[in-house]
């Protein structure tokens, strides 16, 4: 009762001191300018009122603001003056300043590390530092093995044929509404737990429960990404001290995870000897000696960083090509059906890789991400940056900006990634962050590739998907975007790509 009382104790204090400012805002509005990127600056309290009126709407917002910037850079005063004020840049020199050149003054720091420490604890995504780049160390070796490939690709061929192609076999026979979505989520997450802790979750077998691992991962997922909307960290802090809401929520959601991490951890090792020739992380991660609570951290952050964001990436794809049939014909071009999709075959597929690379600049899967300055720094393009500024850089803003893609950048053409016909062109990393650059460069990308391919080639080649609304779904930005209510389609067999 008492936690209660006060949540409504401080949230009226918050309430009260906002209307004062907007009253003071209202009485003094000749104090008010302009910034020269557009948006209304007030003493004292920045682009707060700009901010708030915006929140329902802010990737749009940065990008309209970043489009009008001449340098692609926004500065946003807030509370606090210089220190905390925010910049947001869609400029490709200043990304490669900040990821690769600078890459040392911007860790994540504290304040990024804080909203996602409960859930992720000391994994390789969530620190900086020493413990940073003892994780990228040992993960990069493991994951530049060839033997890991392999195991990708097998892990991919049983859980498409024994399970995705089946599924969707049954929904073209009993012409049954499917949300993509929701499969291919379901799809990558059993894929990345076989992968990273050579455990089945049996997610995409519709028959069977979902294991309460999944569901406490979606509720701390969720719960995290809701403490980067809050008015300020204190808001969430609070409610995690008084353990009410959604903080509660996290707090058992964790615990669930934890628990249920810690106990694959500890059958695996009492399993393990030396003929033991399991090839997921985990195992390779036990052989290397580290502690169980890292490896624990290590492996959540995999499951975070895998299961979502390629699901994502696919199912805008697969949305963009029922809007393009003349793309969709090139890419079954590309695609036309293998019996068994070999590493080999997967590396020729350009198109598709192209089709996926421009799905992604349109619709990042990670909308954007953000730094805190360790000292003082100018950026490229002149900006001054201050001692604790939160700097972040913005895909979703970059795939629409003129300047970088041209007049055509709010056009799905998967064209502009080849330099000449035929010849595939990876743009730079600074100008397509998606995947990071410089040190922190993503480990996963030609895993990540691999399995879109196979599953994008595999679901092409054999069936059509048919959207059940014509309008157009609305991206959602949380800690990975998505697409809100799913993705409803109906299931049709493909006229000469299947199977006899």
């Amino acid at each position: 009762m008492f936690a209660l009382s006060l949540i409504h104790f401080l949230s009226l204090v918050f309430l009260l001191f906002y209307l004062f400012y907007l009253l003071q805002l209202l009485l003094t509005s000749t104090s008010t300018k302009t910034t020269k990127n557009g948006h209304q600056s007030y003493p004292f309290i920045g682009c707060f009122m700009s901010f708030h009126q915006n929140r329902h709407r802010l990737i749009h917002w940065f990008t309209e603001l970043l489009s009008n910037s001449p340098s692609q850079t926004i500065v946003l005063a807030r509370f606090g003056g210089r220190k905390n004020q925010m910049i947001v840049t869609a400029n490709p020199e200043n990304i490669e300043h900040i990821l690769k050149t600078r890459f040392e003054n911007y860790p994540k720091g504290k304040p990024f590390t804080d909203l996602l420490g409960d859930f992720l604890g000391i994994g390789i995504f969530n620190v900086d530092g020493d413990l940073w780049s003892t994780q990228r160390k040992l993960a990069s070796h493991e994951f530049s093995a060839k033997s890991l490939r392999e195991f990708v690709v097998s892990v991919l061929e049983d859980e498409v044929t024994k399970r995705l192609i089946p599924l969707l076999e049954n929904a073209v026979r009993d012409n049954e509404v499917v949300d993509m979505q929701d499969v291919l989520r379901r799809l990558a997450f059993d894929t990345i737990c076989k992968i990273s802790l050579g455990w089945d979750p049996c997610c995409l077998d519709y028959t069977r429960a979902v294991p309460p691992l999944v569901t406490a991962f979606d509720t701390a997922a969720g719960a995290s990404a809701m403490r980067g909307t809050a008015s300020a960290s204190w808001v969430w802090k609070v409610k995690r001290l008084l353990n009410v809401g959604r903080e509660r929520q996290l707090k058992e959601a964790v615990g669930v995870v934890h628990r249920a991490v810690d106990e694959i951890i500890r059958a695996r090792r009492e399993h393990m000897d030396g003929s033991d020739n399991k090839k997921d992380l985990l195992s390779r991660f036990i052989s290397s000696g580290h502690s169980d609570d890292l490896m624990r951290d290590m492996v959540i952050s995999f499951l975070m960083a895998g299961r979502d964001t390629t699901s994502a990436a696919m199912t805008w794809l697969f949305w963009l090509l029922t809007r393009h049939p003349s793309i969709e014909k090139d890419v079954l071009k590309d695609v036309t059906f293998h019996d068994k999709l070999t590493f080999e075959d997967l590396k020729k597929m350009d198109f598709l890789k192209a089709c996926l690379c421009e799905s992604m600049r349109l619709y990042p899967p990670v909308v954007w991400d953000s730094k805190h300055a360790a000292e003082a720094d100018v950026l490229p393009d002149g900006t001054a940056v201050y001692k604790g500024n939160r700097v972040m850089y913005f895909p979703y803003g970059m795939g629409r900006m003129e300047t970088l893609w041209g007049k055509d950048c709010l056009e799905f053409r998967p064209d502009r990634w080849f330099s000449e016909p035929g010849e595939f062109k990876m743009e730079s990393p600074y100008k397509f962050p998606v995947f990071q650059g410089g040190p922190r460069v993503c480990l996963g990308k030609e895993m990540a590739f691999t399995q879109m391919k196979y599953v994008m080639a595999s679901v092409l080649s054999r069936f059509e998907l048919v959207p059940v609304s014509l309008e157009e779904p609305v991206f959602v930005p949380l800690l990975t975007a998505h697409m809100d209510g799913g993705f409803k389609v109906r299931v049709r067999s493909r006229r000469g790509f299947c199977e006899p």
